[in-house]
Formats: C-alpha cells, sequence, structure tokens
C-alpha cells in the first residue's frame, strides 16, 4: 500500500530534478488547493507585489511605444513584448526559488492564487447588495466598477442586472479558465516529461491571466484601441472559448444542486448564450437568467432570460451562491477526473 504521509513528505524533500510523476501529481493537486485557499482566505496580494499590477505596468509600456502605429500589428507587438518581459520575470522567480522544492512551492502556490480571483468576484457582488440597503448612489458607483456602461442613471432593477452580469461573465476568466489549462498541461506533463516542468506548469496559467489582462485592457472598439486591442481580443476570445462553455455546463448542474430551474437554465443557455456581443460570455450569464428566472438586460445590446418574475437584490444573493457552488462543483470535477486519468492511464 502506498504511503500517502510519505510520499507528501517527499515533495517537501525531493530535489527539483528528481521529482516523479506521482509527486508531480500530487503537487499539481496539493498546489491549487492551497492557492484556492489563499485567495478565499487572504483575497488578492497586495497590489505592489500583485501580477496582474505588474503585468498591467507591462502593457501601459508597450502601449505607449506602439500606440501611434495605426494598425494592427501594434496590438501584435504589445502581446510579444509583454509575454516576452513576463516570462522572463517569471523564470527568474523560479530560479532564485528552486534551490528549495519547499520555497518553491509556496511561491507556486501564491502566484497561481493570483491567476484567479473568487474571493473579489464574490465580495463585489455582495458589496453592491449591501450597497443597494444602504443607498442607490453608493450602489451605482460600485457597479461603475465593474462594468463599462454608464450607471449614473440605473434605477435598482439595472444595478441588480449590470451585477449579475458581471458576476457570472467572470466565472469563466476569473476561475475555471486559468484552472481548466493549468491541468490539461498537468496532463500533459504527467506523460509527457520535460526539463523544469514546475516552470511550465505555472507559466500556462499565468500566460492565460497575461491574454486575459491584455484584453480588458486594450480589447475594445474604441478610436483610441480598435487597432492595438484587435489581438488581445482576438487571442482572449479563442482561450476562453471551451471554458466558458464548460461553465455554462456545470451552472446548469450547480442550479439541479441548488433547487433552482436547472431545465430552464439550459434551455436560455442554448437560446440567449450567443446574443452577447462577446463570443463566450453569455453561455454563463445566459444560464444564470434561466436559473433564476429573471432577465438580464444591457439596454441596446442584449436581453438574457424571460421576464418570469421582477429581479430583486435577493437575485444577488443567489448568484452568488450559484457561482459558489459552480466553482466547487468544478474543483472537485477537475480533480477527480485528472486523478482518474492518472490512474487508468
Amino acid at each position: 500500500m502506498i504511503e500517502y504521509n510519505n510520499l507528501i513528505n517527499d515533495i517537501i524533500t525531493t530535489k527539483i530534478s528528481t521529482i516523479t510523476s506521482l509527486k508531480l501529481f500530487l503537487f499539481i493537486i496539493f498546489a491549487l488547493l492551497i492557492s484556492l485557499i489563499i485567495d478565499i482566505i487572504f483575497g488578492e496580494l497586495p497590489t505592489r507585489i500583485h501580477p496582474v499590477v505588474i503585468m498591467g505596468s507591462i502593457i501601459n509600456f508597450f502601449k505607449k511605444l506602439v500606440i501611434n502605429i495605426k494598425n494592427r500589428l501594434s496590438g501584435l507587438i504589445v502581446v510579444i513584448g509583454v509575454y516576452a518581459i513576463s516570462i522572463i520575470i517569471l523564470y527568474i522567480i523560479y530560479l532564485i526559488c528552486s534551490c528549495n522544492i519547499a520555497l518553491l512551492f509556496i511561491v507556486f502556490s501564491v502566484l497561481l492564487s493570483s491567476t484567479f480571483s473568487v474571493n473579489m468576484l464574490l465580495k463585489t457582488a455582495v458589496d453592491v447588495k449591501d450597497a443597494l440597503d444602504d443607498s442607490i448612489d453608493k450602489a451605482r458607483q460600485l457597479v461603475s466598477y465593474l462594468v463599462s456602461r454608464d450607471t449614473d442613471e440605473l434605477t435598482e432593477s439595472f444595478i441588480v442586472s449590470a451585477t449579475i452580469e458581471s458576476l457570472t461573465e467572470n466565472i469563466t476568466d476569473s476561475y475555471v479558465a486559468p484552472v481548466f489549462y493549468y491541468f490539461i498541461f498537468g496532463v500533459i506533463l504527467l506523460y509527457h516529461p520535460i526539463d523544469n516542468p514546475l516552470f511550465y506548469l505555472l507559466l500556462v496559467p499565468i500566460a492565460y491571466r497575461i491574454a486575459n489582462t491584455l484584453d480588458a485592457m486594450l480589447g475594445y472598439k474604441t478610436d483610441e484601441l480598435i487597432n492595438i486591442g484587435f489581438f488581445p481580443a482576438k487571442i482572449d476570445d479563442i482561450l476562453n472559448f471551451i471554458p466558458s462553455r464548460i461553465a455554462g455546463i456545470f451552472i446548469v448542474i450547480s442550479a439541479y444542486l441548488l433547487n433552482l430551474d436547472g431545465k430552464n437554465a439550459y434551455k436560455v443557455m442554448m437560446r440567449d448564450a450567443r446574443k452577447c456581443p462577446s463570443p463566450n460570455s453569455g453561455y454563463t450569464m445566459a444560464t444564470t437568467a434561466g436559473a433564476l428566472n429573471i432577465q438580464l438586460i444591457k439596454k441596446d445590446t442584449y436581453i438574457l432570460g424571460d421576464d418570469n418574475k421582477d429581479i430583486t437584490k435577493e437575485d444577488i444573493s443567489k448568484a452568488v451562491n450559484l457561482s459558489k457552488v459552480t466553482i466547487y462543483l468544478f474543483t472537485f470535477v477537475i480533480i477527480f477526473l485528472f486523478a482518474l486519468l492518472y490512474v487508468i492511464l
């Protein structure tokens, strides 16, 4: 019988160059679980050292260099430049920490936690609901940080809608996508070993977060960004194509588990998901609208779901619970499948 306590101890004391398949398997799982706990308990890293903030500074640097190039090549230059600098920084951190696997495990888990944002995702939605109990102007201000639309005149129902839209849209890029790619590459590493596997294992979710940050900062069709944002937006669309649909399915399953309208969640997802300008965001937003039997409306852009009942601030709480279950269920299932693949193959 395998003594897993000894194996865990081996992970902490082993040399990086001698990591075996089983040790790597355990490292991948434990690193994700620790990083998720870090995010849930502590939230975001301090701004000064947050990788996404550093990514943003690098993006701004390259943006200023090429913003006057009025063609799509400018965006490609930014993408290449940001990835090159980010990979160099990450590799330097890896080399510094690689003297000891325990140190690397800690730094690895902390950096991995920065690629998703469960705590902030859920907390910002709860904060808007709490603000609605106090002042609609305060709620409008909070929502303005979440969405790009003008929030100055939004009524309570539209504030609730915008909050749920932001919450559920970000299930994909704030958690499902980086974890999905983390485990996909983990499977590849187990059966096709390469040098420095832990560096590349961490690089994959960070590379996703870079793409997502590039899109968040540049991927808009304004006069200034229409050219430079083309490649960042397309890359983000491609990377989120599969995870967004997986997230939608998990919302359907979670709706059943919470005794919400799972049947309608699937129906509305299939009917309304492609109504959004983004090819991906509708798969989580429309599914949530169906599960809660509400309409999510962005004026002059889309209407998701059916007007079966009035939308209220209590729907934010329901959406938060639905998002929690979706995230935890996805985590359980992907770890289970990862373990199953390891045992079978």
